[in-house]
């Protein structure tokens, strides 16, 4: 009897074990994805950001950050950039001195020439920065960061 009561409890504690496990598993969701389109400047805009910002967090010294730049920004809105972090002293592109959490870009309309996005920066507080920032359909880099669209200022 010892023996089959020893067989019935094993079997219980395994199966509990088992069980808790597959929760487990199962509570930590499905795999996630993320998509995009080298023809679509939402996309462009998304991957400036995230790269950009983790090369200000990886501290490249400048070199990251200053080639993305020049990669995805027109060279006159990189000067007005310049001149506006000399008078801010902050980040031009994120418009802090400090480094977001997250950060997600959001379409917010497509005319002939450009095409402007939200890019919303989540900070460390849990607060937000909305950015609109605008890219010009044929280039395809970025002319302006601000609180409004270029269409508004």
């Amino acid at each position: 009897m010892m023996s089959k009561t020893r067989t019935v409890l094993t079997a219980g504690v395994l199966a509990a074990a088992l069980g808790l496990g597959a929760t487990a598993q199962a509570s930590a969701g499905a795999p996630r994805s993320v998509s995009g389109r080298t023809s679509d400047d939402i996309t462009r805009i998304a991957d400036f950001y995230g790269t950009y910002i983790d090369a200000v967090i990886d501290e490249d010294r400048g070199n990251l950050g200053q080639a993305l730049r020049d990669h995805y920004l027109t060279p006159a809105f990189q000067r007005k950039l310049a001149a506006w972090e000399d008078r801010e002293h902050a980040d031009g592109v994120l418009r802090a001195q400090n480094v977001p959490l997250a950060w997600k870009v959001t379409d917010n309309g497509t005319t002939r020439n450009r095409t402007e996005a939200v890019v919303t920066l989540t900070w460390g507080s849990g607060t937000t920065t909305k950015l609109v920032v605008d890219m010009t359909r044929d280039s395809h880099r970025i002319f302006h960061i601000g609180a409004k669209g270029a269409a508004h200022k």
